[in-house]
């Protein structure tokens, strides 16, 4: 099951960032770009941002696809868990970095 989820992340997360039939601008036109009560649309509402978090979803489901592969293979699965969790962190890191760049550019106007 874990295995399935992980599949489905990991192409959920293609198909957004690689913008297939349109899905990532469908999202950003309809979900990223539009204010959460006061806060306005941050690092997500761009096409970097979005590619960003489409890229957190794929290291996501990275780490599930390891997670239930261990079972038959513990060494490509813990090499996929590992992987995974880097591609969190460095994508993480950029996420951030680009929120509160987007952030502090939304407060000075």
């Amino acid at each position: 099951m874990v295995l399935a989820i992980g599949v489905l992340l990991c192409v959920a997360g293609l198909v957004l960032l690689l913008n297939v039939g349109g899905a990532g601008d469908l999202v950003i036109r309809h979900v990223t770009s539009q204010s959460l009560g006061e806060l306005a649309p941050g690092f997500a509402a761009s096409r970097h941002g979005f590619q960003t978090y489409a890229a957190l979803v794929i290291a996501i489901g990275v780490f599930a696809v390891g997670l239930g592969v261990a079972g038959w293979s513990a060494l490509i699965g813990t090499g996929l868990m590992v992987l995974g969790v880097i591609a969190f962190v460095v994508a993480s890191a950029i996420a951030i970095a680009g929120e509160v760049t987007t952030y502090r550019a939304l407060k000075r106007q």
